[in-house]
């Protein structure tokens, strides 16, 4: 069966950005893309009771305007990579995006979805639009890909995965990120960053848990201690030019302070490695 991608644009550079690395990261399978553009209609607002309806002609132009674009957007893709593995479907919705992506989502039976982490209306300073952010966070039904503007991608060698040990794993949690460094001959390195001198018995079983888990691929194992989250997770990726970093996303698991304010500024303005979202 084909694999199942979604890719949310906006037709900005990000986007395209995101989707060239979707179609090389997939290049030897056969995939479905299907390629959603949220649109909105000029002259209303969330605050308006109605929308207009398909059929009138605010609706029509722009949604032709929605389509037009995506005309555009796959002539380019034919220059950039004419695959025949790869088949393109092409969505255009008025609708808020969390909720077309989950309708595609569901509708598609989607494997994995596949953003940049900016908009075309990208903040100086942000690295994760609050769009990107919503997805990693709210979508649980498949993987989330996240890809920064400037990432090009290269065959993947390393793909790092920060955990604290303090929660059991299961197998399906992480089939995808299996499959994938599978898919490109890559490696796990399983990252610890430690605040305590030793790990609990329940760290210890999870972490041998891991170890089992990850035995049918090249896995290595790190700790550092005396350094926060964020810190030692760019010190550590940058030491090694890591090519993707991936988390199981839980709630209560500490995925969540990555992304908040003070400690994606304290990660740098120059994020440059994709992060995958598990769950």
């Amino acid at each position: 069966m084909n694999k199942r991608i979604l890719i949310p644009t906006d037709f900005s550079k990000n986007a395209l950005n995101a989707t060239r690395y979707a179609l090389d990261l997939y290049a030897k399978l056969n995939c479905d893309f299907y390629f959603l553009h949220v649109f909105n209609l000029e002259g209303y607002t969330t605050d308006d009771l109605t929308l207009p309806e398909p059929g009138s002609e605010a609706y029509d132009t722009t949604k032709e305007k929605s389509e037009e674009s995506f005309r555009k957007l796959l002539d380019i893709l034919k220059l950039h990579a004419d695959n025949p593995k790869h088949t393109y479907h092409t969505i255009s919705s008025l609708n808020f995006l969390s909720e077309a992506m989950k309708s595609v989502i569901a509708a598609k039976d989607i494997n994995l979805v596949v953003m940049g982490t900016q908009g075309a209306t990208s903040t100086k300073g942000v690295i994760f639009g609050s769009n990107t952010v919503k997805a990693m966070e709210k979508i649980t039904v498949c993987p989330v890909l996240a890809v920064p503007e400037d990432v090009r991608f290269m065959s993947l060698k390393e793909i790092v995965f920060p955990t604290d040990f303090k929660t059991n794993y299961k197998r399906k949690e992480l089939n995808y990120l299996i499959e994938i460094v599978k898919m490109h001959g890559a490696s796990v390195c399983v990252l610890h960053i430690s605040k305590e001198d030793e790990l609990s018995k329940i760290q210890q079983e999870n972490k041998m848990l891991l170890k089992d888990i990850f035995s049918t691929i090249a896995c290595s194992f790190h700790t550092l201690s005396d350094i926060s989250i964020a810190k030692g997770i760019t010190t550590f990726m940058e030491s090694r030019d890591s090519d993707m970093i991936a988390f199981i996303n839980r709630r209560h698991f500490f995925f969540s302070s990555i992304f908040s304010k003070p400690l994606v500024k304290e990660i740098g303005y120059d994020a440059r490695t994709p992060i995958l979202a598990l769950h």
